[in-house]
């Protein structure tokens, strides 16, 4: 018999190779930036568009999938995006010009719209309020692994094979990830939205959305968040091969030391938050990536100094990660989490594929350190909406919300433990 405690170790495992095919695929671009420039012979102003025309049609996919996965169900959407995105991932090896890597890359946009926030909704669905920091914390470590194994092995297939393999090796991830989820990952029992899905309802729901001053300040503090993660990372590893003269060997194990700092921290920084609550890790975290951001070309003398340093800027990055996604999950109702997810997500979005357009303007024509600066300032500008404008949800309502929950989701699993029993004697 399926205890409740092995349900949750298939779901939570099921999300995590989620996170970290999604994430691994995107990260993947910043390191082959040079690989891809030379092998299609693309302008460098051009290169950060590959991360923009991704980001740009996740932010509007987002949006449309927002409400059909509070009207269908958790489950249904994430099936339909992982079998969108291994698809898509798989149609990258069919890329021999750099404008037909655009285009594969708009399709995998479509697919991440379809699966943008679907991961942590669903969390915020079946796990309580006090247990999504720890939930949320080790689904989110999947992004780090992918910096520890995805990334590092990506880069060195792309240097010695070609850009196109790390793309084929993520699609085979995802494919078994539609496999688990198809399998293992049932629909959680709670309240789905009654509201037939309409172009009209959806613009009316997030509009209504965004009239609270919580929610308003929430998704723009993560604009700000992804705009100053756009100009920070994309050009980073380019001025780090162009200053120092390092190979792609190196880069990946730059991410692989920063991958290491994210497991370490994402998991201990939510099962923190849940303990002491959220906002104030997510301020700390912010300042601290703000002062970063803003020295790494003085800090930055020797190349070695970058190990420390990336190992540093990941550690705060879950530390603001899982915190403020846990923190997300609290400010709407169970029949509306997918639609404000998906609206953060393609807020988000929004603001990376802006902050990937502006770092190749701003690299091309005046150098990394202008990216920083920026960078710098819209990290610091998310703090400061945080602090203003985000309240700490009151623990105590919340939890007494997430006991009758966590009833129905006992309920839930005993019933599906029984029939697998049944099931297993009539076979």
């Amino acid at each position: 018999m399926t205890s409740r405690k092995s349900y949750e170790r298939i779901i939570l495992f099921s999300l995590w190779l989620l996170i970290f095919s999604a994430s691994s695929q995107i990260m993947i671009i910043s390191p082959l930036l040079p690989v891809i420039g030379k092998q299609l012979s693309m302008p460098e102003v051009w290169q950060g568009w590959l991360v923009s025309a991704y980001a740009f049609m996740v932010g509007f996919f987002a949006l449309v999938a927002g409400p059909i996965s509070d009207r269908i169900g958790r489950r249904r959407i994430l099936l339909l995006g992982t079998a969108a995105m291994t698809i898509a991932l798989a149609l990258h090896s069919l890329a021999f010009s750099w404008q037909a890597l655009m285009l594969m890359r708009l399709l995998a946009g479509i697919a991440g719209g379809i699966l943008s926030g679907s991961a942590v909704s669903y969390i915020g669905d079946y796990f309580p309020y006090e247990r999504r920091g720890w939930a949320n914390g080790w689904i989110m470590s999947g992004a780090a692994s992918g910096q520890i194994v995805g990334i590092p092995l990506g880069t060195i297939l792309g240097e010695y094979f070609g850009f196109r393999i790390p793309f084929l090796m993520f699609a085979v991830t995802m494919g078994l990830t539609w496999l688990l989820i198809q399998k293992y990952v049932p629909q959680p029992p709670v309240q789905r939205s009654l509201h037939p899905v309409t172009v009209k309802s959806a613009l009316t729901g997030y509009w209504a959305m965004l009239r609270k001053m919580k929610v308003f300040a929430a998704v723009m503090a993560f604009f700000a968040m992804f705009v100053s993660v756009g100009l920070y990372v994309i050009y980073l590893p380019t001025w780090l091969m162009e200053t120092f003269s390092i190979s792609g060997n190196q880069i990946a194990l730059m991410f692989m030391i920063g991958g290491i700092a994210n497991v370490i921290t994402g998991p201990r920084m939510g099962k923190l938050s849940d303990q002491i609550g959220r906002r104030g890790l997510i301020l700390f975290s912010c300042v601290g990536i703000a002062i970063i951001m803003f020295g790494t070309t003085f800090i930055i003398r020797d190349f070695w100094i970058a190990y420390p340093l990336f190992f540093l800027t990941m550690m705060l990055v879950a530390m603001r990660v899982t915190p403020f996604q846990a923190l997300l999950t609290a400010l709407e109702s169970d029949e509306k989490r997918g639609m404000l997810m998906s609206l953060s997500a393609s807020i988000g979005q929004a603001g990376f594929g802006l902050g990937g357009a502006l770092a190749g303007l701003t690299f091309a024509s005046y150098g990394y350190t202008s990216n920083t600066l920026f960078a710098s300032f819209f990290a610091i500008s998310a703090a400061f909406i945080i602090w203003k404008f985000i309240p700490e949800p009151p623990m105590n309502k919340l939890a007494t919300r997430s006991n009758d929950k966590n009833k129905r989701v006992k309920t839930f699993t005993g019933m599906a433990t029984s029939a697998a029993a049944v099931n297993s004697r009539e076979h």
